[in-house]
């Protein structure tokens, strides 16, 4: 089984570049080493906190009392089925280097989840999305560790709840374990129907309209780099856990009332009669611009959706603990970053004002670690 290491600092591991320490750290290089981290962890009455890119997740500056996995698991195997490709990718694989390769190969599908930081195991949880996409449209199976039932058990589409920004795993983040993801794409040069229509008018087409899959993931990632959505060291605005709210989803009663409040508001009509409204725009409707900020914390500066902490981005030097240089650790140099109190604070006078103005109340997307809003 793999080393624990006691005292780890969790803010390296995350792209906010906050949160303490860790009471025992350890990597799983395998799905059957998380399997036996989380099992044995399990028995002992031991807390666990799996972590994997940490790119979705705001973790306390008190860090974590109990055991924290790191997702190390690697490997993609590729079965051919006529005119479509079965890809299964361990829990611990890049999210984005897998769609790189989709594209490359012409396996149609994921190319507007292009530029998304973390790893494939949390694609399922989260149902990853963006510019029309998201991975329900192409997940056909999630292998996971069932901690109640203590085993491992392979799941279909239907079984993982999915909903917007939502499945059966979020909903129940102490039971599963998600080990490897099986996705079934198109063989296909040509995107799925481009279905957003802000990526639309970057591609110069109409919404439905299929372009080449290079056109599609270039058109994406220069859309997330405009808003900050793609991590770069030279950039403190990507400092950022992504969207930190979720687009409320209105009923017909709550629409008519935002209606009342703000006329003619942008939404998109659901299937279901609800309606989708951007969060972006009531953020910035009640009186929050972007730049916005109290202290280290703030709105950035490109997408008042991402609360970022610019000051976490320098890296510099070596880490100061040995376990860190084990785990090839950069050390950040002192800098006058936020903290996870700082970044609460924020995203509760976000969330106050909006629900002040417009009587929505947003809701969080990151996993809060020790944390509530």
């Amino acid at each position: 089984m793999a080393d624990r290491l006691a005292g780890v600092r969790l803010a390296p591991f995350t792209t906010l570049r906050v949160g303490g320490r860790a009471r025992a750290f350890a990597e799983a290089a395998t799905a059957d080493e998380l399997v036996a981290l989380v099992a044995a962890a399990d028995r002992d009455g031991e807390p666990v906190l799996v972590l994997g890119g940490g790119s979705n997740v705001l973790i306390s500056d008190e860090g974590f009392d109990g055991l924290v996995v790191r997702v190390g698991s690697r490997g993609v195997a590729v079965r051919d089925e006529g005119d479509r490709v079965v890809v299964t990718a361990q829990a611990g694989e890049d999210w984005d280097a897998l769609v790189t390769r989709a594209v490359a190969e012409g396996w149609s599908g994921v190319e507007c989840l292009s530029g998304i930081p973390g790893l494939v195991g949390s694609t399922p949880i989260q149902n990853v999305g963006a510019y029309g996409q998201d991975v329900s449209q192409t997940v056909t199976g999630v292998r996971v560790y069932d901690r109640r039932a203590g085993e491992v058990l392979d799941l279909d589409a239907a079984e993982c709840g999915f909903a917007y920004r939502h499945s059966a795993f979020k909903a129940d983040l102490a039971r599963y374990v998600v080990l490897a993801v099986t996705y079934t794409l198109e063989k296909s040069g040509t995107s799925r129907p481009v279905a957003y229509q802000e990526l639309a008018g970057r591609l110069g087409v109409k919404p439905g309209d299929r372009v080449t899959l290079h056109e599609a993931r270039h058109a994406v990632l220069e859309l997330r780099r405009g808003k900050g959505m793609v991590l770069d060291a030279a950039d403190p605005d990507t400092c950022s856990a992504g969207s930190f709210f979720t687009n409320p989803v209105l009923d017909a009663g709550q629409a008519a009332d935002l209606d009342r409040r703000a006329p003619g508001f942008p939404r998109h009509e659901m299937p279901d009669g609800a309606v989708k409204v951007p969060a972006a725009w009531l953020i910035e409707h009640a009186g929050f611009a972007k730049g916005y900020g109290r202290g280290p914390a703030r709105i950035s500066t490109k997408h008042t959706l991402a609360l970022t902490n610019p000051g976490g981005h320098a890296v510099t030097g070596f880490p100061a603990d040995p376990e860190e240089v084990a785990l090839g650790v950069p050390h950040r140099a002192p800098h006058h970053g936020a903290t996870a109190a700082d970044l609460l604070a924020l995203a509760r006078e976000v969330r106050d004002g909006v629900e002040a103005k417009f009587g929505v109340t947003l809701v969080t997307e990151p996993i809060l670690v020790g944390l509530h809003l």
